[in-house]
């Protein structure tokens, strides 16, 4: 029972790192909370849900395509919403985030109703024992490809030109346009690439608990932004590793105590790692001069 739940929260945990390296790569150049990154997800979950049950297509396409898509729908949320607050107050783009957040889901809410809607069978279901522990297929499809987006955004991150002129614009924005690195490119991408993310993962979760609905994206955001300040907030393995630690810990917690005290845990975890360490498991501390 208890390896059993362990898969479950690694599962719930990869796709929570997922959506949070997203809070961590936005916040990692530009200092913006993303608070509509949450509905990103549930968008990205959305556009699966219509290919698959509208369009019948297969999973793997409606996989890549609604990643596609998503990713576009954050190109264009940061042109109109954040890139003309982008020199005012951190107060400004915060309520313009907000606001994106409630178009989102009040759109969505308009156009397919609140009511919770469920996936096809696009994948066949089958279940794996290794002693004690049951492992769904859906379960290793999932950690499978988490740990591959993974290591893609690790690789563009760290190995390619794109990747040092985010870690450029990370460190100071103003030096990196100096060199020549076009800044306004780079936010864009970064935008994009943690977007897509965000879907890959609403996606999985959509497939994984068979399920949609208009206001999904709160919890799930509020979640992973907790995972990303527990691992660091602005550290990409620190997204990953509170991503699941934030799952184990929740399921773990859920599965020994009770179930309602799901979020509160997460809640906790955030006020604790707030209090005691700021800068979360694997951030750097900020020195300020006075």
């Amino acid at each position: 029972m208890f390896l059993t739940q362990l898969v479950h929260g690694l599962t719930l945990g990869a796709c929570y790192a997922l959506i949070a390296l997203g809070y961590s790569m936005v916040y990692g150049i530009i200092g913006l909370i993303n608070f509509a990154h949450g509905d990103i997800y549930m968008l990205g979950s959305f556009f699966a849900l219509y290919l698959t049950s509208v369009v019948k297509m297969k999973i793997a396409p409606a996989f890549l395509i609604a990643m596609g898509l998503t990713s576009l729908v954050g190109l264009v949320i940061e042109r109109v919403a954040y890139k003309p607050l982008r020199r005012s107050g951190r107060l400004s783009p915060l309520i313009s985030a907000i606001g994106v957040s409630i178009f989102l889901s009040t759109l969505l809410n308009m156009y397919m109703g609140p009511q919770t809607r469920g996936f096809p069978d696009v994948i066949t279901e089958l279940q794996v024992k290794l002693g004690e522990i049951v492992i769904t297929t859906t379960q290793l499809y999932i950690v499978a490809m988490s740990i591959a987006l993974m290591l893609l955004l690790r690789h563009i991150v760290m190995r390619t030109r794109v990747g040092q002129a985010m870690r450029a614009c990370s460190w100071d924005r103003e030096v990196a346009s100096l060199m020549g690195i076009n800044v306004d490119q780079i936010i864009a991408l970064t935008f994009a690439i943690g977007s897509a993310l965000a879907a890959a993962a609403g996606v999985m979760m959509g497939v994984y608990f068979n399920a949609w609905w208009p206001l999904m994206g709160f919890s799930a955001g509020i979640k992973a932004f907790t995972a990303a300040v527990l691992g660091g907030i602005g550290s990409i393995p620190g997204a990953m590793l509170g991503g699941v630690v934030l799952g184990l810990v929740e399921i773990l917690g859920s599965a020994y105590l009770q179930s309602s005290y799901r979020d509160a845990i997460s809640f906790t975890i955030l006020i604790i790692v707030l209090l005691v360490r700021p800068s979360g498991l694997l951030g750097r501390k900020i020195e300020q001069k006075v």
